[in-house]
């Protein structure tokens, strides 16, 4: 923690006593879950700085682009179509929502039976405790749940939003709906940049962010491998960085890392023993620093695998079409790929299902666990249609619902034994 930096908070209008507790609460958390770790791959060098600085450097970048007039757009979801943002000159971050620090902060304002996403994204805010926050411009929200929705109204009395109306079914007009929301965007984020977006500059950006998305693709292909070369918790550690680090800094990092993993796979060498039960988690997102669930089973001896969740699978498996044309043209294939996010919010959901399927055969895993954030209802409900449809697959799951708190990790800890105990046997 430096000068600089405070001086930099304070200016941000940041709750120096809360951020310094928030601040020294972070690094003997990451020690005991990722530093504590034997043989992992060097590469994880430079994300193990981002978190060390995590208030600081990236801030820094994002205000310098802000004192030069660029605009700052932070968003919450990966609905949010990046290369629209990137395509009128300005930068996407996404915001903090990972913490139980914040959560009784919310709670001043927001009922207790709301998740702890929610919660702890509000208290962010409401407590002037994320420099990204006080950074950013404009937030972009967007319409995946009830409660979000009712959230971002009250947030608007706090910070300039615009919400983004996400569909609940994939029909044609619903597929209308959305590109027409796409294209409203591009129209608001032109009006708040003052950028007129190109066809040239919309080819670009999505070029960039699809390179980004390839990045992670080729991350999530090496834990494939047996032995797995990189822990779960360490890939994801990588995918929440990618969630608000520059993308091109964010590609090259990313791509250096599975370079030294695709080395480990060739020499045989892993993190893990080849006879660890192979884990994919499924279900809720999980933003920094929500390690808890990784940290639970990989103590216990199993291998996470593979992540189908908002941070995981849903935020890369597709890509946009890069094939030019118009800028509605490009607007169009943009929207489309959007629409391939198989969220719980949708109904019928089905092709979710099929992903866990799909991605528990590929990784070959020997069982599923399905995480959810305690009150998020649409994915506490899915969970029993993903139940019952790996039961059909003879893919064993262990349902866990839970929240930022480590209150219930003894409990999480006698059941993630068990559950590992009889894949075991």
């Amino acid at each position: 923690m430096t000068t600089d930096h405070r001086q930099m908070w304070a200016e941000l209008g940041i709750d120096l006593k809360k951020h310094d507790m928030l601040m020294n609460a972070l690094p003997p958390i990451y020690k005991e879950i990722y530093l504590s770790q034997k043989n992992r791959p060097k590469g994880m060098g430079f994300f193990d700085f981002v978190v060390g600085d995590i208030h600081g450097i990236r801030v820094q970048e994002l205000r310098q682009h802000a004192k030069n007039g660029t605009i700052v757009v932070a968003t919450y979801c990966v609905f949010v179509p990046d290369e629209i943002i990137l395509a009128a000159d300005s930068i996407p971050v996404g915001l903090c929502a990972g913490t139980q620090f914040s959560v009784p902060i919310a709670e001043e304002v927001l009922p207790r039976n709301t998740c702890a996403l929610i919660k702890s994204s509000f208290g962010f805010k409401l407590g002037r405790i994320c420099p990204y926050v006080q950074t950013s411009h404009l937030i972009v929200g967007e319409t995946t749940c009830d409660g979000k929705k009712k959230m971002f109204e009250i947030l608007a009395e706090y910070h300039p939003v615009y919400i983004m109306e996400v569909p609940n079914k994939k029909t044609q007009r619903s597929r209308d709906l959305w590109r027409g929301e796409v294209l409203a965007f591009k129209e608001v984020i032109e009006k708040q940049t003052g950028n007129k977006i190109t066809a040239d500059k919309l080819l670009k950006s999505t070029k960039l962010v699809n390179d980004r998305r390839r990045a992670l693709q080729r991350l999530y292909n090496t834990r494939k491998a047996n032995p797995v070369p990189i822990s779960g918790k360490d890939a994801l550690l990588v995918t929440q960085v990618s969630f608000y680090d520059d993308v091109s800094r964010c590609i090259k990092q990313v791509n250096a890392l599975c370079d030294e993993l695709e080395k480990r796979i060739a020499n045989g060498e892993g993190v893990s023993p080849s006879n660890a039960p192979r884990i994919l988690i499924s279900g809720s997102p999980m933003a920094i620093p929500n390690w808890k669930l990784h940290h639970i089973l990989e103590t216990a001896g199993a291998a996470v695998v593979c992540e189908e969740s908002c941070i995981g699978t849903r935020a890369f498996s597709d890509l946009v079409a890069e094939k030019g044309g118009t800028v509605e043209e490009q607007i169009k294939a943009i929207a489309d790929r959007y629409m391939q996010i198989h969220c719980a919010c949708f109904t019928p959901n089905d092709e979710r299902l099929d992903d866990i399927i799909k991605l528990a055969r590929e990784y070959k895993v020997d069982g599923v666990v399905h995480y959810n954030l305690q009150f998020c209802h649409t994915y506490a409900n899915e969970a029993v249609k993903v139940e019952r449809a790996l039961e059909k697959e003879g893919i064993p799951l262990l349902r866990v619902e839970t929240d930022y708190s480590d209150e219930d990790a003894g409990q999480l800890r006698t059941r993630v034994d068990a559950f590992l105990e009889m894949i075991r046997r």
